[in-house]
């Protein structure tokens, strides 16, 4: 039996396409790469933050508090790209881990279902359980990683 999905909507073809995205690829850099990626993307949204931190905190008079506010501005910003990494994953995910598959032929109005047959099924978790899912620890553990450092930054703020 053909599939009759449309190859840029077959799951499998969803994966290759996002895990060679410019940005959701990052996510399967190698471990230094992928920490020097986050950290620059940290140091990115920590200098776009600084004229807010600046408004907090005077540099001049409150050196540590400054860098405490500007460092909690960064953190929240590395959030948001992190938690689209985790998005756009988990949809893909959801889409090879699924029996079921919904699809659309033209538009909007005319969604269909294909069920897979359980060939396709199980290369479809194989790659799941292999490929994407240590992506998701990785993401799910760097979200908690950020969220642990806005703690620390909000404890130190706090102290000082």
């Amino acid at each position: 039996m053909t599939c009759p999905v449309p190859k840029e909507q077959q799951p499998l073809n969803e994966y290759v396409e996002l895990k060679e995205a410019f940005f959701y690829r990052w996510a399967k850099l190698a471990r230094s790469q992928y920490l020097r990626v986050l950290l620059l993307m940290w140091l990115g949204f920590t200098v776009v933050f600084l004229p807010v931190a600046m408004s907090i905190e005077s540099p001049s008079r409150h050196l540590w508090q400054f860098i405490c506010v500007a460092s909690i501005g960064g953190s929240v910003g590395l959030i948001l790209p992190v938690l689209l990494l985790l998005s756009g994953w988990s949809h893909v995910k959801q889409r090879l881990d699924s029996a079921k598959i919904f699809y659309e032929e033209s538009g909007w109005y005319d969604g269909q279902t294909w069920e897979k047959p359980e060939a396709d099924l199980v290369k479809d978790r194989l790659l799941v359980a292999y490929e994407i899912k240590p992506v998701l620890s990785r993401l799910q553990k760097t979200l908690l990683g950020i969220i642990g450092f806005l703690a620390l930054g909000f404890g130190a703020l706090n102290i000082l």
